[in-house]
C-alpha cells in the first residue's frame, strides 16, 4: 500500500492587487513615525527583496471556508471520487473566517464543517477538523493524513489550505505588501501504485522564537489598540528559515532513502523570494553539490505570500501545467517544505 495524493485542486481569487496601488499608502514605523523614504523607494525595495509584483484578494462577499470549498471542490472532482467516501477533511487556517470590514476572526463552526456543508457531505463519519500550524499547515494536514491511513483510521483525506490575510492586514506597516489570499486542496489516499509519501519532517521551535509572526497593534498609533493585526519580525524569520528549513529538508531526504541527484522539484512555501532562494542554495551546499536549473517553481511574483495556500497552489498549477517551464512527470521525486508561525518548519519527500 502506498498514499499518494490523487487529485489537487486550487482557487486563485479574480483580484489583481499590484505594487502600484500601494503609492498612495502612509508607511509608518512600528512607533508610528513616518518612514523617512518615498513609498515608490519603499515599493522599489520591497520588490527586490520579496520578488512580489502583485498579489491576489478575495471578493469581499467570499471568506476563507469559501475559497476552501472551490478548492476543495476541483480536488474531488480531480481525483473523480465520490466525497461521501471521505473519511477526514483537514483544513489548515490562520484566522478563520474574517468578514470583509470586519475585526473579528470566525472560527465557528470549524472552517472544516463549513467546508464539508458545502460540500453537501452527508456521512457523519466523515470526520471534518481545522488545524493552526502556521504557513506550515497544509504540508502538516498531508503528513496528518497519512499518519491516519497508515494507522487504518482512514482510506481517503481531503486536505485543504485555505486564508485570506488581506482582511488582517495593517495598511500602515510595509509588510502588508506581502500578503494575499487562496486556498489549495488535495485528496490524499491508499492505492496500490507505485510511489508515494516517501519521509516527512516535523519541529517546532517556541523557546526563544515563539512570537517571531503574532497578532498586534497597527503602527498607527491613533487607531484602535484593541484592534489587531498581522505582524513578523521579518529579519528573524528569515535567520530561523535559513538556520531550520534546509536541515528539515536534509533529514527528510535522507530519511527517504532518495539520492539528492534524483529530485526533480522543490516546491517551497512562497513566503520570500529571496529567503527561498537562499534556504535552496543552504540545502545543496549541505549535500556539496550544485543547484540543478529550474528545479524551484516560484509564484511569489504574481500571487503574493497566502500562508497555508502557496504550497498547495504552487503543486496544482505545475501539475496541471500551468506555470511555464515547470511540469511533473509520473516517478519524479519532489520535496516539499515550509517554514511560518509558531515557529514550525516541515518537509516531506513524495514520489509522483
Amino acid at each position: 500500500m502506498n498514499i499518494k495524493i490523487t487529485g489537487t485542486g486550487s482557487y486563485i481569487p479574480d483580484i489583481i492587487e499590484k505594487n502600484e496601488s500601494f503609492n498612495k499608502n502612509t508607511f509608518l514605523n512600528t512607533d508610528g513615525t513616518p518612514i523617512n523614504s518615498e513609498n515608490t523607494v519603499i515599493i522599489e525595495k520591497f520588490k527586490a527583496i520579496t520578488g512580489i509584483s502583485e498579489r491576489r484578494y478575495a471578493k469581499e462577499h467570499l471568506n476563507s471556508s469559501d475559497l476552501g470549498f472551490f478548492a476543495a471542490e476541483k480536488a474531488i472532482i480531480d481525483a473523480k471520487i465520490d466525497p461521501e467516501t471521505i473519511d477526514y477533511i483537514i483544513v489548515a487556517h490562520n484566522f478563520g473566517d474574517v468578514k470583509h470590514n470586519t475585526i473579528q476572526s470566525d472560527m465557528l463552526p470549524a472552517l472544516s464543517s463549513r467546508i464539508k456543508h458545502s460540500l453537501g457531505i452527508k456521512n457523519p463519519k466523515c470526520v471534518a477538523y481545522d488545524i493552526l500550524f502556521g504557513c506550515p499547515g497544509w504540508i502538516e494536514t498531508v503528513i496528518q493524513a497519512k499518519a491516519f491511513i497508515t494507522a487504518g483510521m482512514a482510506k481517503r483525506c481531503l486536505v485543504i489550505g485555505t486564508e485570506t490575510l488581506s482582511r488582517v492586514i495593517d495598511k500602515y506597516d510595509r509588510d502588508a505588501m506581502i500578503f494575499s489570499d487562496g486556498a489549495g486542496a488535495a485528496i490524499i489516499e491508499a492505492t496500490d501504485d507505485e510511489g508515494g509519501i516517501l519521509a516527512h519532517e516535523s519541529a517546532t521551535y517556541t523557546y526563544d522564537e515563539a512570537y517571531y509572526l503574532y497578532f498586534g497593534n497597527s503602527n498607527n498609533q491613533e487607531l484602535d489598540r484593541n484592534t489587531r493585526y498581522i505582524k513578523m519580525a521579518g529579519r528573524k524569520i528569515y535567520e530561523f528559515g535559513l538556520n531550520y528549513v534546509p536541515q528539515a529538508m536534509k533529514t527528510c531526504l535522507d530519511n527517504s532513502g532518495i539520492d539528492i541527484k534524483d529530485v526533480k522539484k522543490i516546491f517551497i512555501h512562497q513566503a520570500n523570494e529571496k529567503m527561498d532562494e537562499a534556504i535552496l542554495k543552504r540545502f545543496y551546499r549541505l549535500y556539496k553539490t550544485n543547484i540543478p536549473d529550474n528545479i524551484m517553481p516560484m509564484s511569489i511574483q504574481n500571487l503574493g505570500n497566502s500562508s497555508v495556500a502557496t504550497v498547495p497552489t504552487l503543486f496544482d498549477l505545475v501539475r496541471n501545467n500551468k506555470l511555464e517551464n515547470h511540469s511533473l512527470n509520473k516517478g519524479d521525486v519532489i520535496i516539499f517544505a515550509s517554514v511560518g508561525s509558531g515557529m514550525s518548519v516541515n518537509a516531506l519527500v513524495y514520489k509522483y
